[in-house]
C-alpha cells in the first residue's frame, strides 16, 4: 500500500489520499492522472489493469485502488 500512497503523492502532494474516498467524485483525479497511474502502477506492480477495471469505483480511494492492484496481482 505504500507504493501505491507514494505513486499518489507524486501526482498531488497536497491530498490525503490515506483517508480520502472521493478522489473522482470530487474531482481531485483526473482523466490525465488516471493515465499516469494506470502507467506507474503496471512498472511498479507489474500487473496490467484492463479497460473493464478503469471505473470510478476503483479509483475512488486509494484503498479501492490497492483492491483492484491486489486482486489482479493474484489472478
Amino acid at each position: 500500500m505504500e507504493a501505491l500512497l507514494d505513486i499518489l503523492r507524486d501526482l498531488h502532494p497536497e491530498v490525503d489520499f490515506e483517508n480520502n474516498e472521493r478522489l473522482i467524485d470530487d474531482h481531485i483525479l483526473d482523466s490525465f492522472d488516471i493515465v499516469s497511474l494506470i502507467a506507474d502502477i503496471n512498472n511498479e506492480f507489474d500487473i496490467s489493469i484492463p479497460a473493464e477495471e478503469i471505473i470510478p469505483e476503483n479509483f475512488n480511494s486509494a484503498k479501492a485502488l490497492f483492491a483492484l492492484i491486489e486482486r489482479l496481482e493474484d489472478e
